[in-house]
């Protein structure tokens, strides 16, 4: 039994690359459909993309584009930050604004950073 652990332990761990070989080497060599091994593969990869999801992400101003008041005045209105903190923040980008927030909320910063001009990223 152990041997068979071991040997699923292998399959749930392989490579794109090597899932595609896999399959290639089962169609040709054995006569077994790359379907039946894709439902494998898409078992394994359901799992992994579960354990993976992103839960807090942060805002990222990149660059502040053309109108870079309006985009001073947007993080300082977002960020509640003084003027002069907001602006320091639009000169140094790329800058963090907001670290460890929810997915809406994150998407929400960034509609409007980017209805102001600027360039953003969620990390």
């Amino acid at each position: 039994m152990a041997d068979l652990k071991q040997f699923a332990e292998q399959l749930v761990n392989l490579t794109v690359k090597e899932v595609n070989d896999l399959a290639t080497i089962l169609k040709d060599d054995y006569g077994i459909e790359p379907a039946a091994a894709a439902v494998v593969v898409a078992a394994g990869g359901a799992d992994a993309g579960a354990a993976e999801e992103q839960t807090e992400f942060t805002v990222v101003l990149k660059d502040a584009g053309a109108s870079k008041l309006a985009v001073v005045k947007a993080v300082k209105e977002l960020t509640g930050l003084g003027l002069k903190e907001a602006k320091d923040i639009v000169d140094g980008a790329p800058s963090n604004i907001k670290e460890g927030v929810s997915k809406a909320e994150a998407e929400g910063l960034k509609k409007s950073l980017e209805e102001a001009g600027a360039v953003v990223e969620l990390k």
